[in-house]
């Protein structure tokens, strides 16, 4: 079972599983969705981020108790990754550095699409030079804003945007743009790769998973 830990909180059980849902239905594997406390608007800068690092931490201890093999932090700023690690026996995967590592290995511009003011480090750092433009859909700052009926909308126009401006591979800087769906959107328009980060996530946690399993 891949343990997956979301970062805003919600009582909404379809929001809640979603990204298990994505894991589960592209790569086969069992998933337990759950998210942190008293986060209703999830991390957007780093104040909301330094608040949630022990939750994620907490959360995660209790994933691996309850017998979680992997584990992902659905967010694209992999926020207390590095905490976790030293807390824990298994594996965990954060979904920036995972859609950022998918970028580099197709070796093409990359286009960002986040929600906040600037992409997480962890994606700057690893794609460096590829960058070639970063888009926050207009009116998003939020992972509930994706939420709207506008959201999928805003971020097409942004997406459209960084295709302007050269981008060949588009890399989701949000996991809210996967819990909306937009990836099968874009796909559906659009002739450019689309990673989304938790499909991402899923890959890695997913082959590890089957490692484990098959070494047991």
């Amino acid at each position: 079972m891949i343990g997956v830990i979301r970062v805003f909180t919600t009582e909404e059980e379809e929001i809640l599983e979603q990204h298990g849902k994505i894991i589960s239905n592209c790569y086969g594997i069992p998933t337990v969705n759950k998210c942190i406390p008293n986060q209703p608007l999830g991390i957007f800068n780093d104040e909301t981020e330094k608040i949630a690092i022990p939750k994620i931490v907490e959360l995660g201890k209790r994933l691996e108790q309850e017998g979680c093999k992997v584990i992902t932090i659905s967010c694209a700023a992999d926020p207390a990754i590095e905490e976790l690690r030293k807390e824990v026996a298994i594996p965990v995967i954060g979904a920036g550095s995972a859609a950022a590592h998918t970028a580099l290995a197709i070796g093409q511009p990359v286009g960002i699409l986040g929600i906040t003011e600037t992409a997480p480090s962890v994606i700057n750092n690893l794609l460096g030079n590829l960058i070639v433009g970063y888009q926050q859909p207009e009116g998003v700052t939020n992972t509930t804003d994706l939420l709207t009926p506008t959201g999928k909308e805003r971020g097409v126009e942004a997406v459209n945007k960084l295709i302007d401006q050269g981008a060949k591979v588009i890399v989701f800087a949000c996991t809210g743009f996967s819990t909306i769906g937009l990836a099968d959107l874009l796909r559906q328009e659009l002739d450019v790769p689309i990673i989304d980060a938790v499909e991402a996530e899923g890959l890695i946690a997913s082959t590890l998973y089957k490692q484990q399993a098959s070494n047991a």
